[in-house]
């Protein structure tokens, strides 16, 4: 039984829908759902795998992205992160927010979110 797994990979682009089309085609995904103007997903379009998630950003420079790590008990998840080293990075949570922030020993983000 698997207690953790990546979830998604969140990638920063400048063009949603131009993003959406290259790595479409690219990896052999579809859209997940109704892309918005500054969000899309994409899933394989046969058989499971890692889903990549595309986030609109403002920036023209390379993004550091990060990886969501997603799984059915959140709170045990975080706990037994930070006991291997991870730390909570502060950050403002929307009020639905299904995720928690955490950073890697190297400060790397990543987060983790509720299934």
């Amino acid at each position: 039984m698997k207690m953790i797994e990546i979830g998604a990979i969140v990638w920063g682009v400048q063009d949603v829908a131009r993003a959406v089309r290259f790595w479409s085609a690219a990896l052999h995904y579809k859209l997940k759902g109704a892309p918005s103007a500054d969000w899309a997903i994409l899933i394989p379009v046969e058989g499971d795998g890692v889903q990549i998630s595309l986030s609109k950003v403002s920036s023209p420079k390379a993004r550091r992205h990060h990886i969501d790590l997603f799984t059915d008990d959140q709170e045990a998840e975080v706990k037994r992160l930070i006991a291997l080293g991870a730390t909570r990075k502060e950050w403002m949570y929307p009020p639905e927010g299904d995720y928690v922030v955490l950073q890697d020993p190297d400060g790397n983000p990543f987060c983790v979110v509720q299934r």
